[in-house]
């Protein structure tokens, strides 16, 4: 039987197999399956979980760096409920030669999701070989562990605002152009990643309710102290007996309401509230951004509540350095030293206890306002 030379070119193509990958499936820094063996003409389908990661090629060389002319999806973010329609990212084997890959997020600093092993190969060489896939991964972990000691041995802590306090370092951000989708709802927004960092998609258009208690019968505390929120969701302050404010501040300067290049932080003022109220006022706070937001009680009578360890964290990164536990630990190491000239003195006057929302800086009013333009 003879076929002639057109039937041949299209063997390829029709006998092709698509190969699916989950990315940072399971909350897992990792591609799954990791390795794969394909063929030219076959597909490999990225399917993104939630968080954010990439799918970058890189060589086996260098696994944490991106190959010169070589495919990049760019950031993936994915908000943590979703669980369908997840975004992919399709690339075609051109031949049976390796193919290097890695997650970008984070890269060149110690929480590199390349350095802690989230690497992928296509036709890798079998375990023994020079070029296999235990020997790429054992590579990029290796870098991982260099940036990490090397991290360490720079110093890469500083001294806190004020006193002798040392706190570390804020986390290297990469910022990020995403077209995101959320319903019918299509809109461009710009915003820093880092690792750990929240994905920057809303649940919903209108966002979801976190409600936080402000003192009463469980003491000087945020209850709870910290959370994580996507753009759009809105933190409702309700304030218990006693007399409490919500104010932003900075981690470095947790007891002193953040000033820094003309941003002012937020600040709810004193709401006072009697021991017989069952009515509580609210106060709330719409989160836009991806940043972390740290804040504290700037009561000072009898003493200071922020020195106390009353704080309260958005999106802190609970697997760095800069957790809300750091956080709490820095306010009270400095308690409230060195706060008086800068906070207003606690009031008696009450408060009409009316619902408002702020925003802690000028980046954020500008993603509130692209939000609701996509929107209208």
């Amino acid at each position: 039987m003879l076929f002639s030379p057109f039937a041949l070119a299209l063997l390829p193509s029709v006998f092709a197999v698509v190969h699916d990958v989950q990315v940072g499936a399971n909350d897992m820094l990792q591609y799954t399956p990791d390795a794969i063996a394909a063929q030219p003409g076959d597909q490999v389908v990225f399917h993104f979980n939630p968080k954010n990661h990439t799918v970058t090629q890189s060589s086996f060389a260098n696994p944490c760096g991106p190959k010169a002319d070589g495919f990049a999806s760019g950031f993936m973010p994915v908000s943590a409920n979703q669980t369908s329609a997840l975004p992919t990212y399709t690339i075609t084997i051109n031949d049976t030669q390796p193919v290097w890959v890695y997650c970008s997020q984070g890269a060149n600093t110690p929480a590199s999701h390349c350095g802690k092993g989230m690497v992928f190969a296509v036709n890798c060489g079998l375990d023994g070989s020079p070029n296999s896939f235990t020997n790429f991964q054992k590579a990029a972990l290796a870098i991982g562990a260099s940036l990490s000691a090397t991290a360490s041995s720079a110093i890469p802590w500083t001294t806190a605002a004020y006193g002798n306090y040392t706190i570390p370092p804020a986390p290297e951000v990469t910022p990020v152009t995403q077209t995101v989708s959320v319903n019918n709802s299509v809109w461009t927004t710009t915003y820093n990643s880092y690792p750990g960092s929240p994905a920057p998609t809303p649940a919903t258009v209108t966002g979801q309710v976190h409600k936080v208690i402000v003192g009463g019968s469980a003491g000087l505390v945020f209850d709870p102290p910290h959370i994580t929120a996507l753009p759009m969701d809105v933190v409702v302050f309700e304030f218990q007996q006693k007399n409490h404010t919500v104010t932003q501040s900075s981690f470095a300067d947790p007891c002193r309401k953040l000033n820094v290049n003309g941003t002012i932080g937020f600040d709810s003022d004193f709401m006072p509230v009697s021991a017989n109220v069952t009515d509580f006022p609210t106060w709330n706070l719409t989160v836009n951004d991806t940043a972390p937001i740290w804040a504290y009680c700037r009561q000072q009578i009898p003493s200071s509540h922020c020195g106390a360890g009353m704080v309260f964290a958005i999106n802190s990164v609970e697997t760095s350095d800069r957790n809300f536990t750091a956080f709490q630990n820095v306010a009270k190491a400095l308690n409230g030293t060195g706060t008086a000239s800068n906070t207003p003195s606690a009031t008696s006057v009450p408060h009409s206890g009316t619902s408002s929302t702020h925003h802690g800086c000028l980046m954020l009013i500008i993603v509130s306002a692209t939000l609701v333009v996509a929107f209208a």
